[in-house]
């Protein structure tokens, strides 16, 4: 099995930054991509940022400019610093990672999510 843990998130003033840490761990063979994504109450869970094994990025519209997504390939880490948050930045945040344990069998999987909570 794989698991991804996030850390970090929290309670912000509008303009304000936060940072999102996440780890993932088990029988990786492959970690083609991980990325975070968000979800409002209410609201589908969207895309926030997502990065390859290649260092490719690409980003919802709305947080371009703000937010950066990082990956450390040899921990299996990736990161997303954000920037000039908005209230409308207010979700819970998930970690997701996709990969294979092995030639054949693919894993695609979630953190439990943490509170990103800013204020006007």
């Amino acid at each position: 099995q794989v698991h991804v843990v996030e850390s970090g998130g929290g309670l912000v003033q509008a303009g304000g930054s936060l940072s999102l840490s996440c780890a993932a761990s088990g029988s990786i063979f492959s970690l083609n991509a991980m990325g975070w994504y968000r979800q409002a109450p209410g609201k589908a869970r969207e895309l926030v940022a997502r990065v390859t094994s290649g260092h490719s990025t690409n980003y919802a519209d709305d947080v371009k400019g703000r937010f950066t997504i990082s990956r450390l390939n040899a921990q299996n880490m990736v990161y997303l610093q954000m920037n000039s948050l908005k209230p409308e930045d207010t979700a819970v945040y998930y970690c997701n990672a996709v990969g294979y344990f092995n030639h054949y069998q693919a894993y695609d999987v979630w953190g439990q999510g943490t509170q990103v909570t800013v204020s006007s």
